[in-house]
């Protein structure tokens, strides 16, 4: 009977899944994790796609990860003058999207910048005595078996790889073995509370919560997360169309990768997918919702 129910759960979640065949990429995959691994796969899981912005998640634990090994402290100064790792992570560095020119000072603003990460990589690179690609390679992505990523690129935004690689990363995200615990849960507090901000494409929130590298969903409305994820949830999406969220309230980890260039089309599509995974896995599988077509 329990082998019942778990084919049924799992043809449920491909169900929902479906959602991306949906969604206008020429190619798209996803994948559903829970507390015992993959629930469900929709898509190739081998194919490898540009992951974009969600690299700055990998850049992150790479960080964290020095910390741990005492190679640096979140508190020194890094980035800017008045700057420090944390700045840098939390983007509250003040420096831009892109370029070098300051838009404001250390800790009063969220200014979202690949810049910030840049250096972070920069630093990692130097304090491991490697390349920041063969310190992502060593520290990360061997360890998780990520065998078919590579960064190609600025740390920021560089990562291409494979579904089945990204679904590595959110199991370590879900239970943490190259960090302490207590350190990514750390990572997930709001760093810099009360700070203005935007999230590039979807729009400017006060506060514009951000953890160390993580975006928090928090109180954000409208979201390119679900109105199901609870504020604890943390994640980053990329602007080719990619997107990984963890929400720690139900210890499920939804991700998705696709060649769909992120526009107004996700800020339907992302949102009505997150929901229908979580009334999935409150509801112990059983969902009855029409798939959406965005």
């Amino acid at each position: 009977m329990a082998r019942d129910d778990a084919m049924t759960t799992q043809a449920t979640f491909e169900t929902v899944l479906s959602q991306v065949d949906t969604w206008g990429a020429v190619h798209a995959a996803a994948a559903v994790l829970g507390p015992a691994g993959v629930i469900a796969v929709r898509g190739e899981d081998r194919r490898v796609y540009r992951w974009a912005s969600v690299t700055k998640l990998v850049t992150a634990l790479a960080t964290l990860i020095a910390a741990d090994r005492g190679l640096l402290d979140l508190d020194e100064p890094a980035g800017p003058p008045g700057a420090t790792v944390r700045h840098l992570l939390a983007h509250a560095s003040g420096l831009p999207f892109d370029g070098e020119a300051l838009l404001a000072r250390p800790g009063t603003r969220r200014v979202y910048s690949n810049p910030g990460f840049d250096a972070l990589g920069t630093l990692v690179a130097a304090r491991a005595g490697l390349p920041f690609d063969a310190t992502l390679q060593a520290w990360v992505l061997e360890p998780l078996g990520m065998t078919g990523t590579t960064l190609v690129g600025r740390p920021s935004q560089g990562l291409q790889g494979p579904l089945r690689d990204l679904v590595a990363f959110a199991r370590e995200l879900l239970r943490p073995t190259l960090v302490r615990p207590q350190t990514l849960a750390d990572a997930m507090r709001v760093a810099f509370p009360g700070l203005v901000g935007v999230v590039p494409g979807v729009g400017r929130f006060d506060p514009c919560d951000w953890g160390l590298g993580f975006e928090l969903h928090d109180g954000k409305v409208p979201h390119w997360m679900g109105a199901r994820n609870s504020p604890a949830t943390f994640g980053h999406f990329g602007g080719t169309g990619t997107f990984l969220w963890v929400d720690p309230a139900v210890d499920h980890a939804l991700v998705v990768l696709t060649e769909r260039d992120f526009g107004p089309w996700a800020l339907d599509a992302w949102p009505a997918l997150s929901d229908d995974v979580l009334a999935a896995v409150s509801s112990g599988g059983q969902h009855d919702r029409t798939v959406r077509d965005p």
